[in-house]
């Protein structure tokens, strides 16, 4: 039984993390810290959880050595902190950015700063699984994944892979969860309500790690736009292929690619409703839906990705590689589906 905490558990991503955790048969979560509700039962925060656990939030600075800490905390606040974290657990999975890529270089030209602490990058892997399982396999250090970059790295992956990607547009549509769970006047209800707000037209910082992980020297360029969602990504990528395919091509690549992925659903049906993925379908869970269209010319295929940035595009990616660090079946305390309606 792995003795676990987290540190930074009143966000949302802490909560999810929180509620995957509590179910997961091989941990046991002893510890979830939150300087504002230290002393606070974690249910006072995490409403979910009540009549579910008894655990109290305790203050970051009470914590005590355990076998795995999550870090679940804003940007720029882990790094300044991450020998300290080191010496309280052997094993680190870090949920925010401050590890996610692999020189300090990237590092500065996408955060605009130095890295606090270089010295540690080399020791961090990106946790994806779908892209590094074997270097995740009893690994010391994970780092967390962007969601936006989850989403487009999963979707274009394929397609890079056979070398197929000639350029990809993206549009990325996105809840109100991606943006936390401190208040601020974009986020005010009478002005979030109903807009559709783009507001990372270009240069997204989670394109370093897509550049990170596809590696390739194609243009892709991806926007991010807010609408009336709470938790959900959704992605549309309209991609020029260098040479003319066939839609039994485009599913002999994917299946290809994913069939053995626990957690990558090809969704894209001829007729019915839910034809195409839809961020609804899979919140709450680990699934990433991926389904495609593609022109009568064979060149122009729109990719369609949908992903739940609390789930696969955070905790969920990050309990995965847990499983993958400690040796436990890959998809344990991931196997819910998700609710419909």
């Amino acid at each position: 039984m792995i003795r676990a905490g987290i540190v930074g558990g009143s966000g949302y991503t802490g909560g999810e993390l929180l509620r995957l955790l509590h179910f997961h048969p091989g941990v046991e979560l002893a510890q979830i810290t939150s300087r504002e509700h230290a002393g606070r039962y974690i249910h006072s925060v995490h409403p979910n959880m009540r009549g579910v656990s008894n655990l109290k939030f305790i203050h970051p600075d009470t914590l005590e050595k355990c076998d795995l800490l999550f870090l679940a905390l804003p940007h720029g606040t882990v790094a300044d902190a991450i020998d300290r974290y080191a010496a309280l657990a052997p094993k680190l999975i870090d949920l925010s950015a401050d590890f996610r890529l692999d020189s300090a270089s990237a590092y500065e030209r996408w955060y605009g700063e130095t890295h606090p602490a270089p010295q540690w990058l080399d020791r961090f892997v990106y946790g994806l699984p779908e892209v590094n399982r074997e270097l995740l396999r009893g690994v010391d250090c994970v780092s967390g994944v962007g969601c936006n970059a989850t989403a487009v790295n999963l979707a274009l992956l394929p397609l890079v892979k056979a070398g197929l990607l000639e350029r990809a547009l993206i549009e990325i549509k996105v809840g109100s969860s991606e943006g936390g769970n401190k208040g601020n006047a974009g986020s005010h209800h009478p002005v979030r309500s109903g807009a559709v707000r783009t507001y990372k037209a270009s240069g997204h910082r989670h394109m370093a790690e897509v550049q990170m992980v596809l590696g390739c020297a194609v243009p892709i360029r991806f926007a991010v736009t807010a609408i009336e969602m709470v938790r959900g990504v959704h992605l549309l990528a309209h991609c020029d292929l260098g040479e003319p395919l066939v839609e039994r091509d485009i599913w002999r690549l994917y299946r290809g690619q994913y069939r053995d992925e626990p957690f990558l659903r090809l969704v894209s049906g001829k007729v019915g409703l839910h034809r195409l993925p839809e961020p609804r379908i899979v919140a709450g869970s680990n699934f990433c839906d991926i389904g495609f269209d593609l022109a009568g010319d064979g060149r122009h295929l729109v990719l369609i990705a949908a992903l739940d940035n609390l789930g696969k595009g955070a905790a969920g990616s990050a309990v995965q590689s847990m499983n993958l660090m400690f040796g436990f079946e890959e998809t344990t305390g991931l196997e819910f589906p998700g609710i419909y309606p």
